[in-house]
């Protein structure tokens, strides 16, 4: 098998993961206004598409484990093109609900597989290159949204825009079917192995630890989305213009901070990255609500940013490495815990600012940076013994921590 192939592969699946969310998201107001849906009608709708994801991510996401992430990853990647075009021919709530419902079963089963796909990758590639696939994933949010609005720039309907982009996603899908890696399906009754003495409760204590440590990364990523532009004008003055410029440097610089992560994991190891990833995030938007400036808050987001961007893609391998032959259950649960923090972060956000206002409700994800920091040690077992290699580090040549070389 061509590891390079696979490694392309892998990757398209992540940029079609990307652009198919990146899309959806982008025509939402217009999805609002054509079914005439008010703000609390709407929530309804997208709420459908969380419990879509969040039912792929812990019941269909354990088939990864049963049959093999590559025999997951290929229906599902298939069903995201398919399913994303259901939205865009809704006739109503209740028709849109069902719809979210479903694309949200095939985007959360495809989250699953696909970095379950990737850890098995990473492995036969013999280095840390999670960071990519994930900053790869970025790209894509980027480019469906840039597609979304140029579309609707133009006036191109919901339901050409999903059409067009949902066959695009069938043809990357087909591409990535031929190069995939095939992934074992894990061994009936075969048990895991243990880390430091550590039996399947204790591996399970450890998996819904990974899973607090990204959801307080994606709390985060959430207020950075949702409340950066308002903090930038309602309670710094700027302009809306120059609001939209906080999320904007936010998401470039993640993109960015994944692009490297892979070198940077290399030379600092894992434990490492994460404790300064948190610190450098907290630090820089601590320091921007310090300084109560709006260039501050600009770069104060895209510090945000480059801090967050490779702690969750760290916790993702770890959790996938304490237990190879259950990956897929074991990525279900973090990324389950952790999409949490995304829904709820900026509700609980919002709720903190109606009390004490919004600059003082955004020291929660500073907070949770510096948790996040403190607490990287717990990744430090795991990165031992199942890379065997020194605590926290990957190993240079051949599999992490492991002889040989990069096939």
């Amino acid at each position: 098998m061509d590891i390079r192939r696979a490694r392309i592969a892998t990757s398209l699946v992540f940029l079609l993961f990307g652009t198919a969310l990146g899309v959806w998201t982008a025509r939402i107001p217009t999805v609002k206004e054509n079914l005439g849906l008010s703000d609390g009608r709407l929530t309804f709708a997208l709420l459908s598409f969380a419990a879509g994801c969040i039912l792929g991510m812990l019941a269909l996401g354990r088939l990864t484990d049963r049959f093999g992430s590559s025999r997951v990853l290929i229906p599902a990647a298939f069903l995201e093109g398919l399913l994303l075009i259901a939205p865009g021919f809704s006739g109503g709530l209740v028709a849109l609900s069902i719809a979210l419902f479903a694309f949200g079963a095939a985007h959360g089963t495809l989250n699953i597989a696909m970095n379950a796909n990737a850890i098995e990758v990473q492995r036969a590639w013999g280095r840390p290159i999670m960071s990519s696939f994930h900053a790869i994933y970025s790209i894509g949010g980027f480019l469906g949204a840039i597609t979304g609005s140029v579309f609707a720039h133009r006036g191109v309907g919901v339901g050409t825009t999903f059409l067009a982009v949902g066959a695009a996603v069938l043809v990357l899908a087909a591409w990535a079917s031929r190069w995939l890696l095939p992934g074992a399906p894990a061994a009936a009754g075969e048990p895991g192995p243990e880390v430091d003495g550590a039996r399947p409760g204790g591996r399970s204590l450890m998996l819904v630890f990974f899973g607090v440590l990204v959801l307080c990364t994606l709390v985060g990523e959430g207020a950075a989305a949702d409340w950066s532009a308002v903090y930038l004008r309602d309670n710094l003055g700027a302009s809306t213009g120059f609001a939209a410029y906080g999320y904007a440097a936010f998401s470039i610089m993640m993109t960015a901070g994944r692009l490297f992560g892979d070198r940077l994991v290399t030379a600092l190891g894992p434990v490492l990255l994460v404790r300064l990833s948190g610190a450098l995030a907290a630090l820089g938007l601590g320091t921007a609500l310090v300084l109560d400036h709006p260039w501050a808050g600009v770069a104060g987001f895209g510090l945000l940013g480059v801090g967050l961007s490779c702690i969750a893609p760290q916790v993702f391998s770890a959790a996938g490495n304490l237990d190879p032959q259950r990956a897929g259950r074991a990525l279900s649960l973090v990324v389950s815990i952790g999409y949490a923090g995304f829904l709820l972060g900026p509700i609980l956000i919002g709720a903190v600012a109606t009390v004490v206002g919004l600059p003082a409700a955004l020291w929660i994800p500073v907070v949770l940076a510096l948790f996040v920091a403190a607490s990287a040690g717990a990744m430090r077992t795991t990165t031992a013994a199942d890379h065997g290699s020194r605590p926290g580090r990957f190993s240079r040549t051949g599999a992490p921590g492991a002889p040989g070389s990069r096939r």
